[in-house]
């Protein structure tokens, strides 16, 4: 979903595209790259509009969508690790007072999910933008803007 972003980002202002030529752009299935986009629209990343020339567009400026945005709208923003005490269980398991600190495991994995959440919501889509290697932006916007073939 980070490259649809990217990519609508990269059209002029006031056009969209569908999530029909996003998915044939992409090489992805459209009823898949549809729920993700509605899912965008939600967590109010993306605006939707209907019609001949309807579609999806970033809802706000790209330098005021981060990565964290995208990524939490389509995956949710719980934790990736989740600690089921597995040391406390079976034979192996470790008597009650040792386990009254967090599970070493379980602090490295929060230290490092809060490392990566911290990055990617230092990081814009206007970034990623400004990053593309030249001509990327120009060829994204003919492509996208063009009739292409109907989406499957």
């Amino acid at each position: 979903m980070l490259h649809c972003v990217t990519s609508l980002a990269l059209l002029e202002r006031g056009r969209a595209a569908s999530a029909a030529q996003l998915a044939e752009h992409y090489d992805v299935p459209a009823a898949y790259l549809a729920k993700q986009l509605k899912a965008l629209v939600r967590a109010g990343v993306l605006s939707a509009t209907t019609g001949p020339s309807g579609g999806f567009r970033l809802a706000r400026p790209p330098e005021q969508v981060t990565l964290l945005d995208v990524v939490e709208a389509v995956d949710g923003a719980s934790s990736f690790y989740v600690c089921r005490e597995i040391r406390q269980r079976g034979r192996g398991a470790a008597p009650p007072e040792q386990c009254r600190r967090t599970c070493a495991l379980a602090a490295r994995m929060a230290e490092a999910e809060a490392a990566w959440r911290t990055t990617l919501a230092g990081v814009t889509i206007a970034d990623i933008v400004a990053g593309l290697p030249r001509g990327t932006p120009a060829r994204t916007r003919a492509l996208l803007t063009r009739p292409g073939r109907p989406a499957r």
